[in-house]
């Protein structure tokens, strides 16, 4: 019974104290495609991510419920960092929806004009804010609505104390300055000596300002500073979520502040302390912990609620722990590698430069494939797409009027002679020849044969299983137009052994053994892309047709074990597009991720991709879309 009532309690008390219109609320979710585009057209860096903020403590003023309530303690910045922009996850501040979501746009331009130099919480926002108007002049009527509504609800300067009051009074007058100023078609230096900055430090300050929502904050600290010789190639990539990061947006793109502390010796292994002088379980305990590299399910809420996490170095080697990683077949049971290896650069995007023959490509052919059918099931769609793709096969007919040729055009002949003799000028064109108009285009298709691959899309089939579907149904349509194809998969274990499976190369035929082949492909290890397309470049590059297209097919973005995971495998993947797109070819990628809008953009350019829904339409999305690339 004592439970139930302080349920209750808690319940209406927390509802009394909150100040926020929650019927008004606005997602990041809802708008964060809006907010991208916004802030990528107005100059943003295309590579940032567009993630909710974590919200972090902020000791302003609270009411007398808020203090009962427990509530009020912390709230979701606005900040930027190297990498990302990150916004509130909801906005709930103005009674309209509208009003919320416009906060939203407004806070996408604030971040996208944001200089380098910002570090003055009210300056730098109202010169940022006069620029942005400045800039932007449609902007305007919103902000002005914006700050209106919102200087209403803060605290009026007669209330707070003098060193506080002084602090209101300048942020109140800092969010109507950069609009004044506009409207008198003033320029910013009218800003530097009309705003009036107070003499007190907010960090000096025992609470700081009520919180401004359509300004920017500085980024938290959420990496300790590190030494250059701590810094190793093969440390992981710094401030990137990882792919299981990123399956709940609520909690995995959130950033926590760190510190870094000294890991125990472990030559001591007994520690004596009384239960009663830990006053919070977060607080970092210097004791000798095991090494245990397992999933802990419970380690995500863990994380969530700590407002700083402890990180130490480990005293011991990487070969001192426990890991496991995924094997490589021994030489007698794995496929046939083609030679011992070819190199390729990588792009290292934090020294912006490319490093050369830093991976080693191995081609390889299977080694169980025997000579194959094409499967009973995909014989009725065959069969529908040779009847489609045998209409873009060249038709021969007669080229008249030739200067040379197989035979003589009597035509051609009779109206020579006929004026000749009438001593009119004449073409010596007597010949004609039985030829073909082609299509002088080649097309290589990459495959993702990762382990990833290995995953049920529904209760029927795998994803290797529609990739191997789409093989099967795609040779059968480019044999039909008699287009030149390649059909090549790709796998990775680190940068030393990047697998370039052979599935079909361009001087051979489509017949019984590539299709032993196809059936044969089967999914295992990482993505490594960027190595896999500079390859595949190299192989297209080669054939002479006017046309090349170089079609991706993965189901995934970029990951390996070294240090490849997030924005390096991501960067290095776009500068290999950029770089075949630069040799004349033309990649394009077709996916079934369904986060893939988030980052395929950046690495192959808004028009250049495809995300397909349902995957087990891709065989026939697959050929329909070489179609429309080729006409």
């Amino acid at each position: 019974m004592e439970e139930q009532v302080g349920e209750v309690w808690h319940k209406f008390i927390t509802k009394k104290a909150n100040r926020n219109f929650t019927d008004a609320t606005v997602t990041l979710q809802n708008v964060n495609k809006e907010v991208g585009i916004i802030f990528r057209a107005l100059g943003g860096n295309p590579a940032f991510r567009i993630d909710p903020a974590q919200p972090q403590k902020y000791p302003t003023r609270r009411s007398f419920l808020e203090k009962i309530a427990g509530s009020g303690l912390k709230i979701a910045l606005a900040w930027t960092d190297s990498e990302s922009i990150r916004l509130p996850e909801s906005i709930v501040v103005f009674e309209d929806r509208e009003l919320n979501k416009q906060l939203y746009i407004w806070l996408a331009c604030m971040c996208a004009q944001q200089p380098s130099n910002f570090n003055q919480l009210i300056h730098d926002n109202s010169l940022l804010s006069f620029n942005v108007l400045t800039a932007l002049p449609g902007l305007i009527p919103v902000y002005e609505s914006l700050i209106n509504e919102h200087i209403k609800h803060r605290p009026s300067p007669n209330t707070l104390p003098t060193q506080e009051a002084l602090y209101e009074h300048s942020i109140q007058r800092a969010l109507q300055l950069p609009l004044q100023l506009i409207k008198n078609k003033e320029s910013h230096s009218s800003l530097e000596t009309q705003l009036l900055l107070p003499t007190l430090k907010t960090n000096s300050s025992k609470f700081q300002p009520a919180h401004i929502p359509l300004w920017l904050y500085l980024a938290p600290q959420h990496q300790a500073n590190r030494t250059d010789n701590q810094r190793s190639d093969s440390d992981p990539e710094e401030g990137v979520n990882s792919d299981q990061e990123k399956k709940k947006i609520n909690t995995k793109k959130q950033r926590k502040q760190s510190e870094r502390v000294e890991d125990h010796d472990g030559k001591n292994g007994l520690i004596a302390f009384r239960l009663e002088s830990l006053f919070t379980w977060s607080e970092f305990a210097n004791v000798d912990r095991t090494t245990d590299e397992s999933k802990d399910d419970d380690i995500e809420r863990v994380a969530e609620d700590l407002d700083i996490i402890s990180v130490s170095k480990h005293a011991g080697t990487k070969g001192s722990m426990l890991k496991f990683d995924l094997d490589l077949p021994s030489a007698d049971v794995d496929d046939i590698p083609l030679g011992t290896g070819i190199l390729q650069p990588e792009w290292n995007h934090k020294k912006q430069q490319l490093q050369r023959d830093q991976c080693r490509v191995i081609p390889m052919l299977s080694r169980d494939a025997e000579k194959g059918e094409l499967p009973l099931h995909l014989k009725p769609s065959a069969r529908k797409v040779r009847a489609q793709f045998e209409s873009l096969a060249p038709l021969r007919s007669w080229q008249r009027k030739q200067p040379q040729g197989d035979e003589i055009d009597v035509n051609a002949w009779v109206n020579y002679y006929c004026e000749k003799n009438q001593s009119q000028k004449s073409d010596i064109n007597l010949y004609q020849s039985f030829k073909g108009i082609h299509r002088d285009l080649a097309c290589l298709l990459l495959a993702d044969l990762s382990l990833s691959t290995d995953s049920w899309i529904n209760n029927e089939c795998r994803v290797i299983d529609v990739i191997r579907d789409s093989l099967f149904l795609f040779s059968e349509a480019l044999s039909s137009s008699l287009d030149k194809f390649a059909l090549y998969g790709f796998s990775s274990k680190k940068r030393d052994h990047i697998r370039f499976n052979m599935i079909k190369n361009f001087d051979e035929n489509y017949n019984a053994r590539v299709k032993g082949r196809i059936q044969a492909i089967k999914p295992g290890y990482y993505t490594r892309m960027g190595a896999a397309i500079r390859q595949a470049a190299d192989v297209l590059a080669e054939q002479k047709s006017a046309q090349r297209l170089l079609l991706i097919l993965t189901d995934g973005k970029p990951n390996d074990l070294d240090h490849y995971e997030g924005r390096y495998g991501i960067e290095d993947t776009r500068a290999a597009v950029q770089e075949a797109k630069k040799r004349g070819l033309k990649p394009f990628c077709i996916t079934i991720d369904e986060k893939a809008e988030d980052y395929l953009p950046y690495i192959y350019g808004s028009n250049d991709y495809l995300v397909i829904r349902r995957p087990e339409q891709l065989p026939r999305e697959l050929t329909r879309l070489y179609c429309q690339l080729t006409q």
